[in-house]
């Protein structure tokens, strides 16, 4: 009994640590899917831009958003908005040809996740390679990071919050970018301290500049009309 035992307890260890029949492309699909199910929204927002040599104070925006791309942004002068990241979409990484492979298994801020390389095929994307940490009892994407030709390293963050007790969307999107990499705005320069820029050249953190998103009172699937997003986009 104690063997019969001591086997069943080794077999559903080696389950555990080496998962069986992970099927990336699966798990993506599943993840696009359900984002599918959000037709449209409009939310707002509160921006904060944590940039060493750069003073800026928190703005408020609001973004209206639907599928597949569509995008109208409402906002209080210029933020240094992550475009990447307030109309994220699955879609962004997956409409283009890909080759997506599983890594491992990984635990993120106490999640159970799944680690997948998104791989682009040919030349014609931005992005070199992304992975992604993928929440699969929700099909949510918790964490990207992306290696991309003009913009560096760019680190996406999501934490979400249940809406109409039925859609998750993000209630917090952390944005990491590599600061020499980025072209700021002429119009912003003159809040740049270039006595401060040249001194924390030398400090590894003062290359990272970071831009917290900060979401609440979510409206879902009003039937947005496609009027809206044909105006520019205020800055």
């Amino acid at each position: 009994m104690k063997k019969v035992l001591l086997i069943f307890l080794i077999f559903n260890a080696f389950n555990y640590i080496v998962p069986q029949n992970h099927n990336p492309d699966e798990t993506l699909k599943r993840v696009t899917e359900t984002f599918n199910m959000i037709e449209d929204y409009e939310v707002d927002v509160l921006i904060n831009v944590n940039v060493k040599f750069l003073k800026m104070p928190d703005r408020q925006a609001k973004i209206f958003y639907k599928q597949p791309d569509k995008i109208f942004v409402e906002s209080e002068g210029f933020a240094l908005l992550p475009k990447q990241g307030l109309n994220f979409s699955p879609l962004t990484f997956l409409k283009t040809a890909h080759t997506a492979l599983f890594d491992r298994m990984e635990t993120l801020n106490g999640i159970n996740t799944t680690v997948i390389k998104v791989i682009p095929a040919g030349n014609k994307s931005d992005i070199i390679l992304s992975t992604l940490w993928i929440d699969e009892s929700r099909n949510l994407i918790m964490k990207i990071e992306s290696s991309t030709k003009p913009d560096g390293s760019i680190i996406i963050e999501f934490q979400y919050s249940k809406i109409d007790n039925t859609f998750y969307l993000p209630s917090t999107m952390i944005f990491t970018f590599d600061v020499d990499k980025v072209s700021f705005p002429t119009g912003i320069t003159g809040d740049m301290n270039s006595d401060s820029k040249k001194k924390d050249e030398k400090d590894d953190i003062a290359k990272h500049g970071k831009v917290t998103i900060t979401y609440s009172n979510y409206k879902v699937n009003q039937g947005l009309s496609d009027e809206l997003f044909k105006k520019e986009t205020v800055d």
